[in-house]
Order: C-alpha cells, then sequence, then structure tokens
C-alpha cells in the first residue's frame, strides 16, 4: 500500500509540472487556471486521493515546484561558506530565469488576494529555504568568513530581496552577468574584516 500511495504521489506531482509548464509539455497553464481536476486527469487518480495529501492546488502547485527547485540549486557543503553561497545565489537566479520563476511569481500574485496561498507558500517553501540560508551565512561566521556580528535575517535579505525585485517587477535579466554583479555587491559586506 505504501509503494502504491508513493507512486500515486509521484504522479499528481509530475502531472502538476507538466501541466504548469515545467515537465516536457511546454507551454503550460498558468496557476489560476490550473484545476484540480486537470492534475487528477493527467496523473490517472481520484481527486480525493490528492485532497487526500495536499489541501488546495496551490499546495499541489508549490510542492511540485520545490520537488523541481531543490534539484537545481544545491548549497554544497563541501565548499567554503562565501562559494557555497555565491553558487547557491547563481543557481537561484538561473531558475528564476526560467519557467520556474514564472510559477513562483504567480504564487506571490495569488497570495496578495489570498493570504491562505501565502501562508502555504511560507509554510512548504520559503521558511525552509531561509532557515537553510541562514545555516549557510552562520557557517560562514564559524569559518571565519563572515563578520562575527552578522544579522543573519538582514544578510539574507540584503542577498536575496533583489532577485525577487527583479522576478516580480522586472526590471533587467535573471541571468549570470546579473547574479555576479549581485555578488560583487553583496558579498564584501558579510566578510570578516581583515586584521592589520
Amino acid at each position: 500500500m505504501v509503494a502504491r500511495s508513493e507512486e500515486s504521489r509521484q504522479a499528481i506531482i509530475g502531472a502538476t509540472l507538466t501541466l504548469i509548464g515545467l515537465g516536457e509539455d511546454k507551454p503550460g497553464t498558468t496557476v489560476q487556471r490550473l484545476t484540480i481536476e486537470a492534475i487528477a486527469k493527467r496523473a490517472g487518480v481520484s481527486k480525493a486521493t490528492i485532497y487526500r495529501w495536499w489541501p488546495s492546488k496551490v499546495a499541489v502547485v508549490i510542492d511540485a515546484f520545490v520537488s523541481d527547485y531543490l534539484q537545481h540549486t544545491p548549497i554544497d557543503p563541501a565548499l567554503p561558506a562565501d562559494d557555497a553561497l555565491a553558487a547557491h545565489v547563481r543557481s537561484v537566479v538561473r531558475q528564476y530565469g526560467s519557467d520556474e520563476g514564472m510559477i513562483v511569481a504567480q504564487i506571490i500574485a495569488e497570495g496578495q488576494y489570498a493570504p491562505d496561498v501565502l501562508r502555504q507558500f511560507h509554510e512548504r517553501f520559503w521558511d525552509d529555504r531561509a532557515r537553510v540560508v541562514r545555516e549557510l551565512l552562520q557557517r560562514g561566521v564559524d569559518e571565519g568568513l563572515f563578520r562575527e556580528d552578522l544579522n543573519l535575517d538582514i544578510a539574507a535579505s540584503f542577498i536575496y530581496a533583489p532577485i525577487y525585485q527583479r522576478l516580480l517587477l522586472g526590471g533587467g535579466p535573471l541571468d549570470d552577468a546579473f547574479a555576479d554583479d549581485l555578488l560583487s555587491f553583496a558579498l564584501p559586506p558579510l566578510r570578516k574584516p581583515i586584521a592589520r
């Protein structure tokens, strides 16, 4: 039964990725137009099966997005923290410059009218990612790379807010050049001053 349940769950995730354009069939539908019925039909399951694991279509979309996103935006524990942070920022920019970025923008847009959507986005994606980034920044402090007085929350916002601003408001491409410019501006203030 467990294998069958996991098989159904993966079919639902795969169907959702395909329907929103992150699978092989592109382009997809918008989050707003996506329906539980369409997901169920594509996955070959009942709507009740979907509602067993998710309270809404947005929750399914967020989990499908997260499953895809995490594969492409790893944080390498073998690298020094500053190098791991730079690699992560570059991978986030690349992902948000692709179709994944449009999905996040749509979820955030829906959240402006439906507080429950924003709450689900926080619970299923944002809070965990913010924790992981704070841990990475703390590792940089522990490794002696970043300032000891670093406010982890503000530092994380300082680095990632420009990515979300460009994602949501435009103003230029989310590409490697943007990531490099952002890192050249954001990393120096984090670094521990060199003793003279």
